[in-house]
């Protein structure tokens, strides 16, 4: 790294920083006393906007970093990952949006909860999105603390160290003073930075081609080193029946997981009706599938103009694919343009960590407030004594997210993503959708759909490779590896399902058809929705 790299990062890092600081304190000035301003906006905000704002938190630094590095490294398989991410919404847009906005106020929860006996449920449903948020957002405070480590040529455990202080100081004081205002503000400035730079690399990279993607490919295939076989599938989950079971299992997370994400869903009360929440969801696929398709376009770029070789010597795991191709479509890492085009990825990046785990925040602060506290608080306690919980809620998960961070900083934590969506499917999205289409489903059903879910999901992650018993585990020195598989949702979201229908079943408690019924009316029309 030369010191114009490392000035010119440090400078778009301020400036994106201040910019946020500055929609945060001017929202601030906004009155956020009530719940439905600090969880939903006030439900002020028009379908292209939260359209941006779900694009925004959606898009993380894996898929600008992670995607176009997999790729770069093994081809067809790495794409596959692209597939995986934007077929998901396919799954939110028609099964989940709509009916969630209508039954719902602030969280999962609501849904779940109009039903059933609310205190075991909002329990249950808030500790799921509670650990599926903390999941999620150690991988990023650590993916940052990584990223500036790299970005500024300081790979010590005190630059490190610092930036995860700074990133998890940073979105507790965007949740706690701007709330879903800022935040969604936040996240739309953030796609509109990322969408921007993946199209003007994008272009850079065909433009090396003459714009005949065919090219592109065959330069890849050649500089792979694998030939043909880097077009094809097998390079990363071939072999054996493991490896593919591994690959089918990875592959259900990602694509149920979505619709069960907790910041995922919060963004659906942002809008003011159900179809505008639908509005929103296809102005987010539009978003996401065009930057999901930019990414196949770079990874096979890097493939082609950098090689997976040279990829693999900075990363192992080709999170500086992206980085690398940039500073070489600018003239090279020693010249202006190179230094200019890496220092804008770099902020970029960046910029995509602090408004992802400002969503995420929010997310899980409220589940602790609204679902956790409502739970155990009187019925009618004032809102505002709720939002201040939500407040303290977003310190104390700031707190615990960067104490996480600071132990996991030396240790491979790419598998916290991937449990997470894991952990969404099973827990999160049976519960959801027997909520919302089976009139016999009960309390019962609901609490041991949540809980038969999320259990397996981290029990079997522990007795995984992830952990133990491999050269890439947490801990590689001991060995207490029993499940094959690096992903779980191939069991753990079966048993989610399973366990659901098995408590309705033998729960004494009666369904209620009047209140199915009202919350089908509810779901498909929009009557009676907030």
């Amino acid at each position: 790294m030369t010191a114009e790299h490392q000035t010119l990062a440090l400078v778009l890092f301020s400036l994106f920083i201040a910019v946020t600081l500055g929609i945060t304190t001017w929202v601030s000035r906004h009155r956020q006393g009530s719940a439905e301003e600090f969880y939903a906006g006030g439900r002020l905000f028009s379908p292209l906007e939260n359209g941006f704002a779900i694009a925004g938190d959606y898009m993380s630094a894996a898929s600008f970093l992670g995607i176009s590095g997999l790729i770069a490294l093994f081809g067809y398989d790495g794409m596959l990952y692209s597939v995986g991410f934007l077929v998901a919404w396919l799954v939110v847009l028609f099964l989940v949006a709509e009916l969630v906005r209508n039954c719902g106020r602030f969280t999962l929860a609501d849904v779940v909860a109009a039903r059933m006996s609310e205190r075991p449920v909002r329990i249950a449903a808030g500790a799921s999105s509670v650990t599926v948020s903390v999941l999620y957002l150690v991988a990023q405070m650590v993916g940052a603390g990584s990223l500036v480590g790299l970005l500024l040529g300081s790979s010590g455990a005190a630059a490190r160290t610092w930036t995860v202080i700074g990133v998890g100081a940073l979105m507790v004081f965007y949740v706690s003073f701007g709330g879903m205002r800022a935040t969604t503000w936040i996240q739309i400035v953030k796609a509109v930075l990322l969408m921007g730079g993946a199209i003007a690399l994008t272009v850079l990279v065909l433009l090396r081609f003459h714009g005949d993607f065919g090219r592109l490919l065959a330069g890849a295939a050649d500089r792979s080193g694998h030939g043909a076989a880097f077009l094809g599938p097998g390079l990363r989950y071939g072999g054996d029946w493991t490896a593919r079971f591994d690959f089918i299992s990875l592959g259900l997370a990602l694509v149920l997981g979505t619709a069960g994400l907790p910041h995922i869903l919060s963004r659906f009360y942002t809008v003011p009706t159900a179809r505008a929440a639908r509005r929103s969801v296809v102005w987010a696929i539009a978003l996401i599938g065009g930057f999901y398709l930019m990414t196949i376009v770079l990874g096979f770029g890097a493939a082609a103009l950098i090689g997976p070789d040279a990829v693999r010597e900075s990363n192992a795991s080709g999170n500086t694919a992206v980085p690398l191709l940039a500073a070489f479509l600018g003239g090279g890492a020693e010249s202006t343009g190179g230094a200019v085009l890496f220092a804008l990825v770099a902020a970029i990046a960046f910029a995509t960590i602090l408004a992802v785990v400002a969503g995420i925040t929010l997310a899980s602060s409220a589940s602790v407030a609204h679902d956790l506290y409502a739970s155990l608080r009187r019925r009618h306690a004032k809102q505002r004594s709720e939002v201040a919980v939500a407040r303290l809620a977003a310190a104390g998960i700031g707190a615990v997210a960067i104490g996480l961070g600071l132990l996991a900083q030396d240790l491979n934590v790419a598998f916290l993503v991937g449990l997470a969506f894991a952990v969404a499917a099973s827990a999160n999205l049976p519960v959801l959708l027997y909520s919302l289409f089976w009139s016999r489903f009960t309390t019962r059903g609901a609490v041991w759909s949540v809980y038969g879910g999320l259990v397996p999901a981290v029990l079997l992650v522990l007795v995984s490779p992830v952990v133990s018993g491999s050269p890439g585990a947490l801990f590689p020195g001991v060995d207490f590896q029993v499940f094959p598989l690096q992903n779980p949702g191939i069991v753990s979201v079966p048993l989610g399902f399973l366990t659901g229908w098995l408590g309705t079943v033998t729960s004494r408690e009666a369904p209620d058809p009047v209140k199915y019924a009202e919350t089908e009316v509810r779901a498909l029309t929009g009557a009676g929705a907030v």
